[in-house]
């Protein structure tokens, strides 16, 4: 009889970047060992509401419906053979859940985090309840954890100050069945292009002076995929609504990947997830020199960092400018998505988290 695996995350399976590329990539292989028990704390229906502007009573009843699957399933996680927690087991409140988890069901469980989520952030959209969300409670999970993962050195060296066991496992990349395509180096339109959604869309700001100045003296197409249209005033700008099913497909046809960063505390704890997908498929990226971007580019080798508009325009029109170059520095980006960033580099120390 297989033993299982009870997995309690944020969002709905197959929904949330976050978990898509933390651990959901990794189920179908476990799966062959364990039977994989999933619970959400939300449901699709409340989860397609969350983000929107109002709908307030939607919300409010889709997060107590929430809470009452929360509290039956702790009925249940006795005979569980290993609790997985990614982030948190419920988006509100304080750590009730963890709590009688470790102390009154005496359950082992590993903690998983991947954003310096001890500190506050939340949409616009949302920024009424963000109070609810009681960050300090980020400290006590990892406390009561039986055993930590880290999306990098710097969350690590975090978690390490509340528990001795943190292993650092990057977000990672498959690279079989899905980022599995590689930029077409030979096509005339190039295009600059970004990913992301709407709430880290300032990120850009810094570069919007960068690329009207290259607007003059290059043809370029500066693509931004996003659940909302940017309203940058930029004659190269095009939209692209994101689409999972044609994710992968959009990001390829880029020619060059941005990520920039503005290096604070949130940032410093963020996993590089833009640029190791840009890597993937064979983009030369270019990112901000903040947090976990400097131990996966290594500067003029394998992709770019830019701290400053000059350096930002210069690595930018030489890359416009050059194709075999973009070529040169794409593939070995790739390499090493291939090498360190990705599934098949990774799932040995996924495994041993369940050979305990």
């Amino acid at each position: 009889m297989k033993k299982t695996i009870y997995i309690l995350a944020p969002y709905p399976r197959g929904e949330a970047p976050s978990q898509r590329f933390r651990f959901e990539q990794y189920l179908s292989e476990l799966e062959k060992d364990y039977e994989i028990l999933f619970h959400p704390f939300i449901d699709v229906k409340t989860w397609k509401t969350l983000y929107a502007e109002g709908n307030v009573f939607p919300k409010v009843m889709g997060m107590l419906r929430s809470f009452l699957r929360r509290w039956a399933l702790l009925f249940k996680l006795r005979k569980a053979d290993f609790i997985f927690i990614h982030r948190e087991a419920a988006q509100l409140g304080p750590p009730i859940f963890e709590w009688i988890i470790a102390k009154i069901l005496r359950k082992k469980y590993i903690y998983d985090f991947d954003d310096a989520i001890w500190l506050p952030n939340y949409s616009e959209s949302n920024a009424r309840f963000h109070r609810l969300k009681a960050y300090w409670k980020v400290r006590y999970c990892m406390k009561w954890a039986h055993q930590i993962t880290a999306g990098n050195n710097y969350l690590k060296n975090f978690a390490l100050q509340y528990n001795p066991n943190v292993k650092v496992v990057p977000t990672t990349i498959d690279t079989v069945n899905y980022h599995n395509i590689t930029t077409d180096y030979s096509k005339k339109e190039l295009i600059i292009g970004w990913t992301g959604t709407h709430t880290t869309m300032h990120y850009l700001n810094e570069l919007v002076p960068v690329l009207k100045r290259l607007e003059e003296k290059n043809s370029f197409t500066f693509v931004v995929i996003s659940n909302q249209s940017p309203d940058f005033e930029l004659k190269s700008l095009r939209f692209v609504q994101w689409n999972k099913n044609t994710e992968i497909e959009d990001l390829a046809r880029f020619s060059i990947g941005v990520m920039p960063l503005k290096p604070d505390i949130w940032s410093s704890g963020k996993c590089g997830f833009k640029g190791l997908q840009y890597m993937s498929l064979g983009i030369p990226t270019i990112m901000s020199p903040v947090g976990v971007n400097t131990e996966i580019v290594t500067h003029n080798e394998n992709g770019f960092l830019a701290s400053t508009e000059a350096e930002w325009e210069i690595i930018l029109e030489k890359l416009l400018e050059n194709p075999e170059y973009r070529k040169e520095i794409g593939q070995k980006g790739q390499k090493t998505i291939q090498q360190r960033y990705s599934v098949l580099s990774q799932m040995p120390v996924y495994k041993s988290l369940f050979n305990q």
